[in-house]
């Protein structure tokens, strides 16, 4: 997902810190050597534009998207589910178009790019694909919006169309209700091509947090702990709503769109949320404005990409066959001399 997908950092990796990477990932670490040079920097930013640049001309001519590269790409990839909290995603999108609307700036330019596929039968899943089609097209039409905030549904998601996503992606979100994802690998894929992460602490954003240090990743949201005792104590999301003005206005905004045709989905949020969108949006919407604020100073932001990759040394299959092999099967290991020639 680095050497094959990403030519052009990858060879700037080589460069850096030789080749021995491509075989032991946890050689990525040396690349923390030039996380405040600022000539590496500078090569390292013009190689993400170009990567961005790419998949916006790929992408036009795929389905007539048309994408601004000076914008932050922020990227959610993976299937449509609730527990995934597409939804979240829109709600933060919705509320970025009512602050544009008023007037009051919503951070810095964003292009908002969301992907994925749901099962056949899932009705709430497909209902989202729906909504984030429908408010694309409202943004897009909004003149308060131009050259501020898209939304873009990335059609038929799949491994081709993911080895053009991941290395234009910059903001990667990971934003799962804690306790809910096993494990996600789109977040590492992402992470290994320079995006930062914006996500909760579940599944291997802990682990990815832990690698590339509390500074360089955006996490926000209620642990997997916090989530059990608000349920335990009947958790009532109409009460987070209206505590909430923006949340409220986002949650009427959706209702109202297309003639109301998603109220279902916002009246799903305020009777039940099982997944805890109401009471994880404040915190959200806070993290985002700190990715908006890092991104509007492309050399520390550039700095954290660096850091990133240099932290994803651990997320190498080699290294978790290895610890498989010592400490749950108590195999050894058995050299294999490769053939001459």
């Amino acid at each position: 997902w680095l050497l094959k997908c990403n030519p052009r950092l990858s060879g700037l990796v080589t460069e850096a810190i030789g080749d021995r990477w491509t075989k032991d990932l946890d050689e990525l670490r040396g690349l923390a050597a030039f996380a405040e040079d600022a000539a590496f920097q500078e090569r390292w930013a013009r190689i993400k534009r170009a990567n961005k640049e790419a998949f916006a001309s790929a992408i036009q001519a795929a389905q007539g998207t048309v994408l601004d590269p000076s914008c932050l790409f922020d990227v959610q990839v993976k299937r449509i589910h609730e527990y995934k909290r597409q939804l979240l995603n829109l709600l933060h999108v919705v509320t970025l178009w009512n602050r544009l609307r008023d007037g009051d700036g919503a951070g810095v330019p964003r292009a908002v790019m969301i992907g994925g596929k749901a099962a056949p039968a899932y009705w709430v899943a497909k209902h989202l694909i729906q909504l984030a089609n429908a408010l694309g097209a409202a943004i897009g039409a909004d003149p308060a919006c131009k050259g501020r905030l898209s939304l873009s549904y990335l059609e038929n998601y799949r491994v081709t169309l993911a080895e053009q996503i991941f290395p234009a992606c910059e903001l990667s979100e990971q934003i799962s209700m804690a306790g809910t994802e096993a494990s996600g690998t789109g977040n590492m894929k992402a992470a290994l091509n320079g995006a930062l992460t914006i996500g909760t602490l579940d599944g291997a954003n802990v682990e990815i947090k832990g690698e590339v240090g509390d500074d360089n990743i955006f996490i926000f949201g209620h642990t997997a702990k916090r989530i059990v005792e608000l349920r335990d104590a009947g958790y009532r999301p109409r009460e987070w709503a209206a505590a909430d003005p923006e949340l409220t206005r986002a949650l009427e905004t959706l209702a109202r769109l297309e003639g109301g045709r998603f109220g279902s989905l916002a009246n799903m949020l305020l009777d039940s949320d099982h997944y805890f969108h109401c009471a994880d949006y404040a915190s959200y919407v806070e993290a985002q404005a700190r990715a908006s604020q890092a991104y509007e100073n492309p050399a520390d932001w550039t700095r954290m990409s660096i850091l990133n990759v240099a932290g994803m040394g651990r997320f190498s299959i080699d290294r978790t066959v290895r610890e498989y092999a010592a400490e749950i099967w108590s195999a050894e290991t058995v050299p294999v001399p490769l053939p001459e020639g």
